[in-house]
């Protein structure tokens, strides 16, 4: 155990070490290690040594002592935590016995430096590495010396036979010193008091040990029956490697989700116990918990499959990795959900989140296709958020919902946010039951010519008479809709009962176009041109009635299927109308790549343009551009007079607003436009798509 062991030097805990008491410690250590070898180099009698040891049991020694230490044996300790445990000790401990602790030592140091070479360690940590592995071997070689009253440069080393149980023991103060010495480093870098690191070092490995030394033991002791009894013990110490790599293999895939490599539920669990666990100065703000959850990801799989699903998963799970800090850990914790464990305050659990969210802005390729894959993120800190991990999950959690619902990508939690969230999970209950048993029902705003004062087109709207709560708003249960996926039925709804209605309004002789909403989700669904033309057939109702809007968002948030429905949409002959024009990012280039065949000026923009003479200019511009490029133009929120007469001095423009109609019952429109009322039979009954 070096200083490469997991909890010394280096890393994220290293900055809480006392600089000059922790400096001072390595200068001393490796000031004696250095002293130490120097003096049994000069002090051993090398050329009388010679000719007595056994070359070839020394060298086979030598070189299981070498191979011990590059290749070590790789003990899981806990979940993805990890012990490098070096097999060199047995064969440096035989060597004291067999040759003397001079030969020990020069062997140790070789295998030392060779293994810092291997695994490029810095300077300073070779350095340090050397010492303490000098010191060990050297404390051990006077320990030996001591128990069997011989010299401890010896040209004839004591008889290991004879003295097996203290060479035994000798083994065990060699390795209680390189625990000591690495021990009293992690002491000083992490805070963590000497007897905790001594002694969870010492629960972990003492075992493991105890039987190395008791290997160090027989190979002394067979080391004088020649070369062939040495090779014996290679088949036992094959096997510890072949069993621990069996062990660490299973370790690992328990712990980790099979498609992308990362840490699974249990995992994250355990690395937020051990998070929680850290001494107080490793805890400084934190841990931090950011949960990951890809946005309309179940239209990825239900559009392309799931071998392309599982592909955009294994993408999602490298980029993660990769911005993820150091010291931070990533899971995936089923379907496309993520989380990524912080050991920082709130400000770097939140600069983690905005990070990962940023990754994803490059589209994933997936063979030919590039696909934008959309997050949200929902985070908690301890100690703000909670003190336990399932507190921390819980909040995060709760958070992810909300930014989800909110639309807002990244979200802390708050305490309200509780509060709301059992509420809503109580609303979306209740909207499961609603679209059951006939809560919702459609209302028609009317669209008018202002040039000639005819309405031209109606909008349906959905509302939804809860039984206890009375009216509930369609901004409150419309995104829990579009984030839980019932947006699918309430849309057919919606959609299958303005077109029963507006086969009646045309069998009773009134030719309008009816307008109805689709969300992002919506333009995601390759099989929805199919459930429209289906719903025309089944009502009768020329598809040049229907009007399908959409946000810019939507549009842009995945183009390329974006593109894909509306083109379908407008080959069974329906209109596209772009909703709330003005309000997202919008592009001139998607109006001529998308062929869109109506622009909806948004009302922030045309309720005030009798007052803000910026809106009128952006209004006016914009009929100007759509009816160049042969849009119809519809403009929304208009509540006033003098805002229909400007309109009407800015070209022909379709208006919708309270001054012109409500939105209300089919059966009051009738009677508002002067037509008798219709009957439900005349056309067949909306129903569910």
């Amino acid at each position: 155990m070096g200083l490469n062991h997991p909890k010394s030097g280096g890393g994220a805990s290293a900055r809480f070490a006392p600089p000059s008491l922790l400096s001072a410690y390595l200068a001393a250590v490796c000031t004696l290690g250095l002293g130490g070898i120097l003096a049994v180099v000069a002090l051993t009698p090398w050329v009388e040594l010679s000719d007595h040891v056994m070359t070839l049991q020394v060298a086979f020694l030598a070189i299981a002592a070498i191979a011990g230490e590059v290749r070590p044996i790789r003990l899981v300790i806990g979940g993805d935590e990890t012990r490098r445990l070096s097999t060199s000790a047995p064969f440096v401990l035989a060597l004291i016995g067999v040759a003397g602790v001079g030969v020990a030592v020069v062997v140790q140091l070789i295998a030392s430096l060779a293994d810092d070479a291997l695994r490029r360690r810095e300077p300073k940590k070779s350095l340090f590495n050397t010492a303490q592995y000098a010191l060990s071997v050297i404390v051990a070689g006077l320990v030996y010396a001591w128990l069997t009253g011989g010299d401890v440069f010896a040209s004839t080393p004591s008889d290991p036979v004879t003295y097996l149980a203290a060479l035994l023991v000798a083994g065990v103060a060699m390795i209680a010193t390189n625990w000591v010495l690495v021990a009293v480093v992690v002491s000083l870098a992490t805070g963590q008091p000497l007897r905790d690191a001594v002694r969870e070092d010492i629960r972990d490995l003492l075992i493991t040990n105890i039987v190395l030394l008791s290997i160090g033991g027989v190979a002394a002791e067979v080391a004088a029956d020649g070369i062939g009894a040495l090779l014996l013990l290679v088949a036992p110490v094959v096997a510890a490697h072949l069993f621990t790599m069996a062990a660490a293999r299973h370790a690992h895939d328990a712990t980790h989700d099979s498609l992308t490599g990362l840490g699974n539920r249990g995992q994250l669990h355990h690395e937020l116990d051990n998070a929680f666990a850290a001494p107080a100065p490793l805890r400084l703000g934190g841990p931090g918990l950011v949960l990951i959850d890809l946005d309309h990801f179940k239209d990825f799989n239900d559009t392309l499959g799931h071998p392309v699903g599982d592909e955009i998963l294994r993408q999602v799970a490298v980029r993660l990795r990769e911005v993820a800090p150091e010291g931070a850990s990533v899971h995936r914790l089923g379907g496309d959900e993520f989380a990524v464990v912080v050991r920082g305050d709130l400000a770097a659990s939140r600069q983690v989140a905005r990070d990962i969210l940023a990754s994803l802005d490059e589209p994933v390729r997936v063979e030919s296709l590039e696909l934008l894959v959309r997050a949200s993120a929902g985070l908690a800190v301890a100690p703000l958020h909670g003190e336990d991990g399932e507190t921390l999950m819980k909040n995060a959690d709760i958070a992810l919902y909300h930014a989800k619902l909110e639309r807002d990508r990244i979200s802390t939690f708050s305490p309200e946010f509780d509060i709301n969230t059992v509420e809503r999970l109580q609303l979306l209950a209740d909207l499961r039951t609603a679209l059951d048993t006939g809560q919702l029902h459609v209302v028609y705003q009317p669209q008018t010519d202002l040039t000639d004062g005819r309405v031209v087109a109606v909008e349906a709207l959905v509302r939804w008479r809860h039984p206890e709560r009375g009216l509930v708003r369609a901004d409150e249960f419309i995104p829990l809709a579009e984030n839980s996926g019932l947006i699918f039925p309430v849309t057919a709804f919606v959609l299958d009962t303005a077109l029963a209605q507006v086969a009646r309004w045309h069998a009773a002789g009134l030719d309008v176009r009816m307008a109805v909403n689709l969300s992002a989700r919506h333009l995601s669904d390759q099989g929805l041109p199919q459930q429209v033309g289906a719903a025309l057939t089944r009502h009768q109702v020329p598809a040049s009635s229907l009007v399908l809007e959409v946000t810019e968002t939507a549009i842009l948030s995945d183009p390329a299927r974006a593109d894909l429905v509306l083109h379908a949409l407008r080959r069974l002959g329906v209109s596209i109308a772009i909703d709330d024009y003005g309000t997202g990012n919008a592009s001139l280039s998607y109006l001529k790549r998308l062929e869109i065949d109506e622009l909806k000026i948004d009302r922030s923009f045309v309720s005030n343009i009798g007052a803000d003479h910026h809106d009128l200019i952006i209004v006016r511009s914009t009929i100007s551009l759509a009816l160049a490029l042969d849009l119809r133009v519809v403009a929304e929120g208009i509540e006033d007079a003098e805002t229909v007469t400007a309109l009407r001095g800015l070209g022909h423009v379709i208006g919708q607003g309270y001054h012109l109609g409500r939105p209300v019952e089919a059966p009051e429109l009738e009677r508002r436009l002067g037509i008798a009322p219709v009957s439900d039979t005349d056309a067949a009954p909306a129903r569910i798509v």
